[in-house]
């Protein structure tokens, strides 16, 4: 799972990383925690302008829905069944990178989970990294309003995540800066399900 990221690279690093340019960079606050429950918008690269960082909401909304309130369920998406499951099979080739420096879990440190150990979660291989992403277009009908929102893909956790997110077994996946145009251009989503994995590494906040 991953519901808590860290975005607070400047504008220019991220630029350069993704080799895209932010379209509105006035929206852009670094972040050291963004809460998805906060359903906010973030910057992500899309497939359909790969030049350009935009934002969008977390909480991914398909175009069918009568209103917003899908997002609460839909922070995250199991790549295994992305194929499977109403609000997300519409989205499968929609693919995203979502930019982030890190992500946070939580260590239960009793079978109930009544006392927690909090990690930043790093990438081994680079500052500025991307976890690969689902996104939709919805229209708000009390506004006529397009938005667009995005989903998280989670899939297996490896031997680290394993040890840290013991209640749930899960982990984002994030991407190998050389895979990012892959993901953009409909590689097999299930190519990225676990044992696919960046080197990770975690510390305790």
């Amino acid at each position: 799972m991953c519901f808590r990221t860290k975005l607070n690279s400047k504008i220019i690093e991220i630029e350069k990383a993704f080799n895209a340019t932010f379209v509105e960079p006035e929206l852009y606050t670094p972040q050291e925690g963004i809460n998805g429950f906060d359903f906010l918008s973030n910057p992500v690269v899309t497939n359909d302008a790969p030049g350009e960082l935009l934002f969008f909401n977390w909480g991914l909304v398909p175009f069918w829905a009568k209103n917003d309130s899908l997002k609460k369920s839909t922070l995250n998406a199991r790549i295994e069944t992305l194929d499977e499951k109403p609000a997300f099979r519409n989205s499968v080739e929609n693919r995203c990178l979502i930019i982030a420096n890190g992500y946070y879990e939580w260590q239960w440190l009793d079978e109930k989970g009544k006392t927690k150990q909090k990690y930043l979660i790093t990438s081994s291989e680079e500052d500025i990294f991307a976890f690969a992403g689902i996104y939709s277009h919805w229209q708000d009908p009390a506004t006529g309003k397009s938005i667009g929102s995005y989903s998280i893909t989670t899939t297996q956790a490896n031997e680290l995540m394993s040890e840290i997110h013991n209640n749930k077994q899960r982990m984002p996946v994030v991407l190998h800066h050389r895979d990012h145009s892959a993901w953009l251009e409909g590689a097999s989503h299930k190519e990225f399900a676990f044992p696919y994995e960046v080197n990770l590494k975690a510390q305790k906040v």
